[in-house]
């Protein structure tokens, strides 16, 4: 992309004024963009993204060597926590105290780099930056990987962890131990990982550290004196976090000598530059010039430059075993970086990495572009969202009344959200979602479905798919094992929400005098929606949720179809248990009767299960002047 025309001397005087060690001062504003307000915006973007390729990693001469950090001067860690725990203000606190970035007021959440981010005030996507500090005389490499708190990000934490040996786990001295943070416990504690608890916010009026200190102790068998209190928003003790990360997380156990083996952990697509990949050295060195192949396309590469992340990318001549940074590789295809993928030196095969389990998706939507003629431009727009976020999974489908489109997975209603304001965002793509349903199954009774379908058991993930009662032997839905963990005042209504999603209780424990650790098995589309919400409304936000899958169980399911006039409208049909066909049966024509604009004539609004019409709303006819 080229700056707008006449404006060549400001490239000039933005180059001198811009690359480090210049000057120093600031490059004189822009005069105003011709055109209208519209182009004006477009062209103040153009330069701006042209702004900061002349500011990459192109126009910065110093290299950092890499080489003066043997393996046992590495600490690769990660900060982990229930949402809103202060992960990033932590890692500010860090960046700042190790000189990475200069101290001002305006260091919030630096490492939340999307727009999203910045919005809506969480982290939803992990984030790498490398730390040069020098602790009783010697200079160590520390590298930092700030994670998601929420739990439909659960799959960044997971494969964030896979390039650390420990981890910083950050509980609120206020609100103590809540559903993400015993979540994400377990997933270091799985991984071997060595877990160092951070007690964060006693700052606060109402904090009450010692309390939180016995959860831990209670729940995580952590003693006590391994519990560091901190204030990040203040900077109060933090030094001392980072004395424990050097002095209680072990070096990463590497061989420099041996082959390349590097581990693709997340990836970015630029648009100039092609796939840039974050990678974790498990052996070897890789520089500028090194021929690479991907263990998963088999494809060779030529390495254009690596370096690490400072929080913005600084290249280096090398990187070294057991170090974490980027690599670009002239990578054109967003299919060619596969998350997981292990890279290696060309005629020097290894054996490659286990890489990720893939994400298991707990939601489904369609999503269709607003005009047709935008389908390829928006396919575009999904593969590369997808190659950043490799959690969603895409199926092409189609529709009758909304034409050409794909059926996507995602860990939770938040995450699709976040990914349809991504596209809005980064990408400038309207799109047209429908209603979020969870993948059922079913399993077949005949031997001539069996051979026409190829297996016994399908999984449906557009309920226009559902099969009739009588070709299938059993539906079976998903279920997931809930945490809450709520104050012992709210457990009453929180019991009876629970029972009325159709919940089963599998256990309750006391985690302190006041807090209780209640266990559910629920059906997953009994909470995709609403339930979180009511869950907060009912216990003043106190209460916190967490869920992992937990397989599939039989149940009595429906088919429902929305009729308008007699009419089947594809796009509204819905899978609802047996007993609740009623009762949402009703609720979807009491909202469509809200909805749906007034015509000149009466328009029946039915829900039917086969045959039988089971809930019915009219909309009256309009008369003019009325």
């Amino acid at each position: 992309m080229r700056l707008p025309a006449g404006r060549g001397w400001w490239r000039g005087r933005a180059l001198a004024a811009w690359v480090p060690g210049a000057a120093g001062r600031a490059p004189p504003p822009p005069p105003p963009l011709p055109g209208p307000p519209g182009a004006r915006v477009r062209g103040a973007a153009a330069a701006r993204r042209a702004l900061d390729r002349l500011y990459s990693s192109a126009a910065r001469q110093e290299k950092v060597d890499m080489s003066r950090f043997p393996a046992e001067n590495i600490r690769n860690f990660s900060i982990i926590a229930h949402v809103d725990h202060g992960k990033s203000t932590l890692a500010d606190r860090l960046l700042e105290l190790t000189g990475t970035i200069d101290k001002t007021k305006n260091n919030k959440q630096v490492l939340d780099k999307l727009q999203v981010e910045r919005e809506r005030g969480i982290t939803v996507k992990a984030q790498t930056a490398s730390l040069f500090y020098n602790h009783e005389g010697k200079e160590y490499l520390l590298n930092l990987i700030d994670t998601p708190g929420h739990v439909d990000f659960s799959y960044e934490v997971s494969r964030s962890l896979s390039a650390c040996q420990g981890v910083l786990l950050v509980v609120d001295a206020n609100e103590g131990i809540q559903a993400q943070t015993v979540a994400n416990f377990f997933l270091a504690f799985e991984a071997q990982l060595s877990v160092i608890p951070v007690i964060n916010k006693i700052d606060l009026k109402n904090a009450d550290p010692e309390r939180v200190v016995k959860q831990i102790e209670k729940v995580f068998d952590i003693p006590s004196d391994e519990c560091i209190k901190i204030s990040a928003k203040l900077g109060t003790n933090v030094e001392s976090v980072l004395q424990a990360v050097i002095e209680r997380i072990p070096p990463p156990k590497v061989h420099r000598n041996n082959p390349l083996k590097a581990l693709v952990f997340d990836s970015t697509f630029d648009q100039y530059r092609g796939v840039i990949a974050n990678v974790a050295l498990f052996d070897g060195v890789v520089a500028k010039g090194d021929k690479i192949v991907s263990a998963h396309t088999q494809k060779t590469y030529e390495v254009n430059e690596v370096g690490v992340l400072n929080p913005n990318e600084q290249p280096t001549h090398k990187l070294y075993a057991g170090q974490v940074g980027y690599l670009i590789a002239g990578m054109k295809d967003v299919t060619e970086a596969q998350i997981g993928d292990t890279l290696y030196l060309h005629k020097q095969p290894v054996e490659p990495l286990p890489g990720f389990k893939s994400a298991k998706p707990m939601v489904f939507a369609g999503m269709y572009p607003v005009d047709q003629s935008e389908y390829n431009n928006l396919k575009s727009a999904i593969e590369k969202l997808t190659l950043n976020d490799s959690s969603v999974t895409v199926h092409r489908d189609n529709s009758l009344a909304l034409g050409a489109g794909w059926r996507l997975g995602f860990l939770g209603l938040l995450h699709m959200e976040v990914f349809n304001q991504r596209l809005e965002q980064e990408y400038n793509a309207s799109v047209i979602l429908t209603t979020p349903t969870v993948p059922y199954k079913a399993v077949l009774s005949s031997a001539k479905l069996i051979k026409e379908y190829r297996e016994k058991e399908i999984t449906i993930i557009n309920p226009a798919q559902f099969p009739e009662k009588s070709k299938v032997s059993e539906y079976l839905e998903p279920v997931v094992l809930g945490t809450i963990i709520t104050p012992d005042e709210y457990i009453g209504k929180i019991m009876m929400l629970c029972q009325a999603r159709r919940a089963v209780q599998k256990n309750m424990v006391f985690i302190d005098q006041n807090r209780v650790m209640l266990k559910y098995l629920l059906p997953l589309n009994e909470i995709v929606v609403d339930f979180y919400d009511s869950l907060k409304s009912l216990s003043s936000g106190y209460a916190s949720f967490d869920y992992e899958d937990a397989g599939y169980q039989t149940a009595e399911l429906v088919k429902m179809d929305i009729l308008l006039n007699g009419n089947f409208v594809e796009e509204l049909v819905t899978i609802v248990h047996k007993d609740k066909a009623h009762t949402v049966g009703k609720a979807i024509c009491e909202r469509l009767k809200d909805s749906l604009p007034r015509q000149l004539f009466e328009i029946a609004i039915q829900a039917a299960i086969g045959s039988r019409i089971i809930a019915r709303e009219t909309m009256v006819v309009i008369l003019p002047g009325k």
